[in-house]
């Protein structure tokens, strides 16, 4: 199998789909009994081989149990293989909502939260923000439950690179489904957003940035605002102008020479929040997968000087990207989370399916990051070693030690995790 971009071939050398959570944890004993390696399969959306494994691959699509809401605790209980786009319907159906979802809601939830990914919002924290409970099998066949607030543990497992265990279910916290309107603006002013990042970025409820740092002004802006309550209809008219840009006439994608038709309705029209917040629809695949991935995460604090850096490669990064969005996350406690105790400004990078000469390229794109303590998104490509991401993490030596305690034989490595924890 390969990953969705099509740019990693797996090596697993079996795949498994155990039909319950007893069948799984059997599968993981005796496993670890033979000294073979496991890892869980998730929708395949990253771009590196932190997915990947020697050993046996384990996808979770037979295990039975569905979306469970539990109103009176607020939160929902979800198998960790299903997708945000198939939980935001079935808690649409019951008038739930989360806080945030990604740009694609394509993903898997459990891959989503291990990973540490991200909507957009100066306010809004990560996705892993909305896990209240986590159930992991270990390396044993145990079956293990980490609550939030029982602990350091729980910290250090929410994001945990699926390093210490396969997690099977999470319990989200959710909040009663709400409207959004997205509105797109066209040629915002690079001096703008540079004068007052924060003012651009703070300007709706989430807001992302889509640019090739080339010229005077930013491509698009896509501003999501939340309508109040009362507000049904339009909740107020969308501003004539952004900072700057222009409304845009007609609905856009991010890349100029696309279709709109798979993006999420635009032009202030109203709707549910999990038709608006991510920007693709998810019943249209967003592309063919013939792209590449990278993202940095550094200080909000410093935004300004980080584009600036960036925008001095404008003429090095044209060649090889689509395009680049930047967007907002506050800060987490997760020890593993790219937005550990900082806000941030992330940095995406959407290439073309130019592997060698993007891989060539990112040295000299995170050495100008690099200054601003920029931390990779676990997920996608990345050229940094170990002995530069570590100290970016306060409490990496304490998940390397979790990790050694949880799996000391390790069933759940891959290269990946070896390259990074030793």
């Amino acid at each position: 199998m390969r990953n969705w971009a099509g740019n990693l071939e797996y090596a697993a050398a079996s795949v498994v789909r155990p039909g319950s959570v007893e069948e799984l944890a059997e599968f993981v004993a005796s496993a670890a009994q033979r000294g073979e390696r496991v890892k869980a399969l998730g929708s395949r959306h990253c771009f590196n081989d932190v997915a990947d494994t020697g050993g046996a691959h384990i996808v979770l699509d037979r295990i039975p149990g569905g979306i469970e809401v539990d109103a009176a605790r607020r939160v929902v209980r979800v198998p960790a293989g299903t997708t945000y786009g198939a939980l935001g319907a079935a808690l649409e159906r019951e008038g739930w909502a989360l806080h945030n979802m990604a740009s694609l809601p394509h993903i898997s939830v459990g891959g989503a939260v291990q990973t540490g990914t991200h909507g957009s919002g100066i306010t809004s924290p990560a996705l892993a923000s909305a896990v209240r409970a986590i159930e992991l099998v270990r390396a044993s066949g145990e079956l293990s439950r980490l609550e939030a607030g029982a602990g350091d543990e729980f910290l250090g497992s929410v994001v945990g690179l699926g390093a210490l265990g396969i997690v099977t279910a999470l319990e989200l916290a959710i909040e009663p489904s709400y409207l959004v309107r997205q509105q797109v603006f066209e040629g915002l002013p690079w001096e703008a957003v540079l004068a007052d990042f924060d003012a651009v970025a703070g300007d709706g409820y989430s807001v992302s940035l889509f640019t090739d740092y080339a010229g005077d002004t930013v491509a698009q802006a896509w501003r999501k605002v939340r309508v109040g309550a009362g507000e049904e209809g339009s909740g107020g008219a969308a501003p004539s102008s952004f900072f700057g840009a222009t409304p845009a006439q007609r609905p856009r994608h991010p890349l100029p020479e696309m279709d709109a038709g798979n993006c999420t309705q635009q032009l202030d029209v109203p709707g549910p929040w999990l038709e608006r917040l991510p920007h693709f629809r998810h019943e249209f695949t967003p592309s063919a997968g013939d792209e590449l991935q990278t993202e940095y995460l550094l200080p909000r604090a410093r935004a300004a000087e980080a584009l600036s850096a960036v925008r001095a490669l404008a003429a090095r990064l044209a060649p090889l990207l689509y395009v680049s969005e930047v967007r907002t996350v506050a800060a987490d406690e997760f020890w593993l989370s790219p937005s550990y105790r900082q806000d941030s400004v992330a940095l995406h990078f959407t290439w073309r399916p130019l592997q060698r000469e993007v891989e060539a390229f990112l040295p000299e794109l995170e050495g100008a990051v690099a200054p601003f303590g920029a931390r990779p998104h676990w997920g996608k490509l990345f050229a940094a070693p170990a002995s530069s991401i570590a100290p970016l993490y306060p409490r990496f030596e304490d998940f390397r030690g979790l990790a050694a305690q949880r799996d000391p034989d390790g069933v759940f490595r891959n290269a990946y995790l070896d390259r990074l924890l030793g």
